[in-house]
């Protein structure tokens, strides 16, 4: 088995094991978070209905620079569709992933734009 097949695994189990616990609702939408090598994408999730809300991603907005920085830019970006729908509070679903790096960098850009969490 290959390193990233294990890391791969690993973060998939993290998830599910997160996933029991947050759940997201109309009033209260699940901020779900994935991170690829390349490009980070967030979505509001309405658990109960399973819709998305709204999202944002570092593809193909034009977004370029460290990838911190977009990171953050794209959790403004979806704080912004966000406060249009009239969504202001969120439930933070990290996806399996640590929180540190990229996946920070995107809830503080998220926080800076009006989402609480």
């Amino acid at each position: 088995m290959a390193d990233t097949d294990r890391r791969t695994i690993a973060r998939r189990r993290r998830h599910r094991r997160v996933r029991r616990k947050v759940m997201g609702t109309a009033q209260r939408p699940r901020l779900a978070v994935f991170r690829s090598s390349k490009h980070i994408y967030a979505q509001l999730i309405d658990d109960f209905a399973g819709h998305t809300l709204a999202s944002a991603s570092s593809l193909g907005n034009g977004i370029q620079g460290d990838p911190k920085e977009v990171a953050r830019q794209v959790g403004r970006a979806l704080a912004e569709r966000a406060g249009a729908a009239g969504i202001k509070q969120v439930t933070f679903d990290r996806g399996g992933f640590r929180y540190h790096g990229r996946v920070q960098a995107l809830a503080e850009g998220a926080r800076e734009g009006g989402l609480e969490f």
